[in-house]
């Protein structure tokens, strides 16, 4: 048996040493001074090892009753370590608690900006849907990469990729957020990239022969729905926006009294999480001014009609092609971009204009590290010739490419 006075004469040698108390328990008194309390114990038939703190912060008799502790547990045929391990477990913070940290801080990190509050629920129900039913409960340090990887199979199997490969990205997010709180340690997610199997790229369908774009346009021109729907119609070709920056549309974001109207859609609506600025041809200032009349006084330039606090919803624009009678495998509201950029490449214009009006990303990271001009006086002249081209087309004319003279 030990007493206080022996432990604090035990004196540090070149190797470690124990001295014994009885029932297992030990101190190791190391070479550098420290003095450790181990319990040895047998459990299942092995011989097993549990550390108890430091003397003197663990004080002897603190260590004998930590002893009997374990040795009322043995007795109940419960292994000490692993109820130490699920206590642990159990007051460390989870993933779902991060989580949740993490989209109540407006979900930092990403580009680095901040996102708004669609966002933000969209990604709260990805994880909600994905992730939290499987390992939400599990502390954070504890997530593998190979259990991480078997939520992932679980998207995979129902054939949405994509999704997968979203999940991914946003738990990275996550794990990330709590490296950078000092509640993780490593984003397994990462070891996950390349993991995820590709899935096919979703093409949108749209009608790229001129003749079936002209007849399309004049079809748009007799939609006798709601005059907002068909306000949104006719700008979708014009302007070529996604269809959810387009339907989201604000008033406060267009400038239409200059001689160079434009519209700045804001970084937090756009995919690539940065301003893009749209030239307005005169064909669409005319459209967006007729607009004033139904939603003048609204935020919104398309408000649903249960709402004014609303947009359109995602679906508004294809069911209005649908009943003018264009099957969703012909032509849908995405589709108006695959229009504009395959005839605008047809008739001539530089692809990195008709990129740069897309807002698509640069695919060569360096060149995008240089290429910031915003090329708005060389834009204008295209998105004006783009709709004098539509009108054209309406209009059944034999075309010419757009830096011809009409």
């Amino acid at each position: 048996m030990l007493t206080d006075t022996e432990l604090r004469k035990l004196k540090p040698t070149t190797k470690a040493y124990k001295r014994f108390d009885g029932g297992g328990l030990y101190v190791l008194v190391n070479p550098d001074g420290s003095k450790w309390w181990r319990l040895k114990y047998v459990f299942g038939g092995r011989e097993k090892l549990i550390s108890l703190g430091t003397y003197p912060d663990t004080s002897l008799k603190l260590a004998r009753k930590q002893r009997g502790d374990a040795r009322q547990l043995l007795a109940a045929d419960i292994d000490p370590s692993a109820r130490r391990q699920e206590e642990k477990s159990a007051e460390a913070e989870t993933f779902q608690d991060l989580a949740t940290e993490w989209l109540a801080a407006g979900c930092p990190g990403g580009r680095g900006r901040g996102v708004d509050s669609k966002t933000v629920e969209q990604l709260r129900r990805r994880l909600k849907t994905y992730v939290f039913p499987f390992v939400g409960r599990w502390p954070i340090a504890d997530i593998t990469a190979p259990e991480l990887l078997k939520v992932l199979r679980r998207i995979e199997l129902r054939g949405t990729f994509e999704t997968a490969r979203r999940v991914r990205n946003v738990c990275s997010r996550v794990f990330r957020y709590a490296i950078a709180v000092g509640k993780g340690e490593r984003d397994p997610a990462g070891d996950l990239i390349g993991a995820v199997a590709a899935g096919k790229p979703k093409n949108y369908a749209a009608l790229t022969d001129p003749k079936e774009v002209g007849a399309l346009l004049r079809a748009l021109d007799e939609y006798r729905g709601q005059p907002t729907v068909a306000a949104a119609l006719k700008l979708a070709p014009l302007l070529f926006v996604r269809p959810g920056e387009l339907r989201a549309a604000e008033w406060v974001e267009f400038d239409l009294s200059g001689k160079d109207p434009e519209w700045r859609i804001p970084g937090t609506r756009m995919k690539m999480g940065e301003q893009h600025i749209v030239p307005l041809p005169r064909q669409a200032v005319a459209i967006i001014e007729d607009l004033r009349t139904y939603s003048g006084p609204c935020a919104l330039l398309f408000p649903s009609l249960r709402t004014t606090t609303r947009p359109i919803s995602d679906n508004t624009l294809n069911a209005a092609l649908r009943r003018l009678g264009y099957r969703k495998d012909q032509q849908t509201a995405h589709g108006f971009r695959t229009i504009a950029s395959t005839l605008l490449n047809e008739l001539g214009v530089a692809p990195d204009l008709i990129e740069k009006q897309l807002a698509h990303a640069e695919r060569n990271k360096v060149r995008a590290a240089y290429n910031r001009a915003e090329r708005l006086a060389e834009r204008r002249k295209m998105m004006q010739r783009w709709a004098d081209y539509l009108d054209r087309l309406k209009a059944g004319a034999v075309v010419l490419p757009l830096h011809a003279k009409s």
